[in-house]
């Protein structure tokens, strides 16, 4: 029997976790417990982290996975480098379900950072309406450009004010719609969109609006992390899991 640990916290988890649960295979899906409260799931849910590298790999052999799927956001490298060390000590196949990352389009206007450091020192200059579509957690690093208006867009209200003298604040969970980041973009005069090369449908809607409206973008690119094993769809991992030897009769399918 097979047991399926995934690590989430992306649309892509949550589309493997019904299709293996469509499929009968026993997993658990796994959260960094970054947003207070997650969406339902058709499988069983922990959330926190495991203790590094060496934790996981503990976790993976006492609690009898036989196969690790990394579905964390692509700029999780943290979690991912531990994922791949982890399946190495514990002797568990690894497979990562990644998003190919965005490319610019005609009429895209992007500039390349390789980090947000990058991302806070190309905004110096005079002040700016800027849209920052990167989450709370890295806010606070802009605090270093005071200058500018600042629109955030995060899953949960956060419990304390981000420390930006001029932001304006919307709460909203994606996906998102290319006419209504449009009509975001222009009812808070955007002048720049900061954001991560996330990838996938989900949060691409920005992009194409910042594209119809011409508004430059400030694209920060992915973190490196080591060769593994790779796929782009849910199915790919069902295909993959099959392939290491469940057959439907041993799920009682």
């Amino acid at each position: 029997m097979r047991k399926v640990l995934i690590l989430g916290g992306t649309t892509e988890a949550s589309a493997l976790a019904t299709l293996l649960a469509q499929h009968r295979f026993p997993a658990i899906l796994s959260y960094a417990g970054r947003t207070r409260n997650p969406q339902g799931q058709p499988v069983p849910v922990r959330v926190g982290g495991f203790g590094g590298a060496t934790g996981l790999a503990q976790a993976l052999r006492d609690q009898g996975f036989t196969h690790l799927v990394d579905a964390t956001h692509p700029f999780a490298a943290t979690i991912s480098a531990n994922a791949i060390a982890a399946s190495a000590e514990a002797g568990v196949p690894l497979l990562a379900l990644t998003r190919p990352a965005w490319q610019a389009q005609p009429g895209d206007r992007w500039s390349h950072v390789s980090d947000l450091a990058g991302a806070v020192d190309a905004l110096a200059g005079p002040p700016r309406r800027v849209f920052l579509a990167l989450g709370r957690m890295h806010v606070g690093a802009f605090a270093l450009q005071p200058q500018h208006h600042y629109v955030l867009r995060f899953v949960d209200k956060p419990e304390t004010p981000p420390p930006l003298p001029h932001h304006g604040l919307i709460v909203d969970r994606g996906p998102f719609s290319v006419a209504g980041d449009r009509a975001l973009l222009q009812e808070h005069g955007v002048d720049w969109v900061v954001c991560k090369n996330a990838g996938g449908g989900g949060a691409e809607a920005k992009l194409i609006a910042a594209r119809e409206l011409g508004v430059p973008v400030l694209m920060i690119t992915r973190p490196p992390i080591a060769p593994r094993h790779e796929v782009h769809d849910p199915a790919a991992v069902l295909e993959w899991l099959n392939h290491h030897g469940t057959k439907a009769s041993d799920r009682g399918v």
